[in-house]
């Protein structure tokens, strides 16, 4: 059986990247420091590096709680440190009390620097203050760079790791029944809308899977995706149970709260 068929089509090139990284430390007996991955991405790593005795496997965003981290692959005679992620954080300083700014506006403007996603983790937006973590390769550039927010002056006040906010999600569980496992059916179920109503969101590029868009209604869902529709929120796919007796899919399904 192929790897592959483990996995979506669309996921192949970067299965064919983590194969490429596996093979280098085995052979050559060196590490491997990625860039920021995303967590469907870390879980692919998990899959294909597996219980190999001739690799190990570490990943690091920041802290404990990092959604996007970098994986460290190494030789099992190594011993990996915080140091060996190659991290930097700062803290974005703006008028927080006269300007409203979300996620998106931070990522447009590190996008807007000319850096892939890939060189930054995550975005920790609090009530009085927004941190940033990012590939210290690129720490200098983005401290002498980023000067702006949307419309708003911002400074930059680099800050150790330790000093990164510990951020905790909770996910409210339920079991639902759909019709099928296409995107739109399940979403409608899980919000709680029209499929009439989610279909624009999902044409409209505001429906994610996995952090990727998703423009087709009728795309098939798998256990553990990760869904997020601008507005309403993130849920995810813990078990797909199976079919019922009236022939609809059985899902365990989260709800971030």
């Amino acid at each position: 059986m192929s790897i592959y068929e483990h996995f979506r089509k669309e996921e192949r090139p970067f299965i064919d990247q983590v194969l490429e990284w596996k093979e280098t430390v085995k052979e050559r007996y060196v590490h491997k420091l990625t860039d920021f991955l995303d967590p469907r991405e870390q879980q692919i790593v998990k899959i294909i590096i597996g219980q190999d005795e001739d690799i190990r496997l570490a990943f690091f965003g920041g802290n404990h709680t990092a959604e996007r981290k970098r994986a460290f692959l190494f030789p099992p005679y190594l011993e990996v440190q915080d140091e060996d992620f190659q991290l930097a954080a700062f803290q974005i300083n703006y008028p927080h009390k006269f300007l409203t700014l979300e996620h998106r506006d931070f990522l447009g403007s590190l996008m807007g620097l000319g850096l892939k996603r890939e060189k930054f983790g995550d975005i920790n937006i609090l009530q009085d203050q927004v941190q940033i973590i990012v590939a210290s390769e690129i720490s200098s550039y983005v401290e002498a760079n980023l000067q702006t927010i949307g419309r708003a002056s911002i400074n930059l006040d680099s800050i150790p790791l330790s000093k990164i906010v510990i951020q905790t999600e909770e996910w409210l569980e339920r079991t639902i029944t759909a019709s099928s496992l296409r995107l739109d059916v399940v979403l409608s179920e899980i919000y709680q809308l029209s499929r009439s109503k989610i279909t624009p969101l999902i044409d409209n590029k505001r429906v994610k899977v996995n952090w990727k868009i998703i423009e087709h209604p009728a795309y098939q869902l798998q256990n553990g995706d990760y869904l997020s529709v601008r507005g309403l929120g993130r849920s995810k796919i813990i078990t797909i149970q199976g079919k019922t007796k009236k022939d609809k899919w059985r899902l365990d399904v989260g709800i971030r709260k």
